[in-house]
């Protein structure tokens, strides 16, 4: 009869827990230019950021908002590479944006629901949701503390 014990370095050089694969890490995708084009019939901007052979893209309302859309993808990319990485929210769980539009996140019961992950007032008081992918796209940027309406 064999022995079934296998000692840990065995065990750990049989099964790589290390999740180590070829897709770059997020940050390398932040320290490279992205190519920018602008989609005229959409009225939105693309960012295609190039580590070959990989490639992450952006879709924005401004070309800042297109690069910061294309690294969320790379970091969303990554994850499906390396299920225990967090993917890093680009917002914080309350803001105010630049137009003094209130922001909060959603628990995870309603991001379910609404299939969002944000909810935020209209002008007529309604409540809507939206996905960080849609507010990326609509390049809603949150307020720094003491930063004013309005002011860049």
């Amino acid at each position: 009869m064999l022995n079934s014990f296998v000692p840990t370095e065995v065990f750990n050089s049989m099964f790589n827990f290390n999740e180590a694969s070829a897709y770059p890490h997020p940050e390398e995708f932040k320290v490279m230019r992205p190519e920018y084009t602008e989609l005229e019939e959409e009225g939105l901007w693309l960012a295609v950021i190039n580590i070959s052979p990989f490639r992450v893209s952006g879709r924005s309302l401004t070309k800042a908002g297109s690069r910061r859309a294309a690294l969320y993808e790379a970091d969303k990319t990554y994850r499906s590479y390396h299920p225990s990485y967090a993917v890093q929210n680009p917002y914080p769980e309350e803001f105010v944006d630049t137009e003094g539009k209130p922001w909060k996140r959603l628990p995870t019961n309603l991001r379910l629901k609404y299939q969002a992950d944000y909810e935020f007032t209209l002008e007529d008081g309604d409540t809507d949701y939206a996905s960080i992918e849609d507010m990326l796209a609509w390049d809603v940027r949150y307020q720094e503390e003491g930063q004013e309406n309005g002011d860049d």
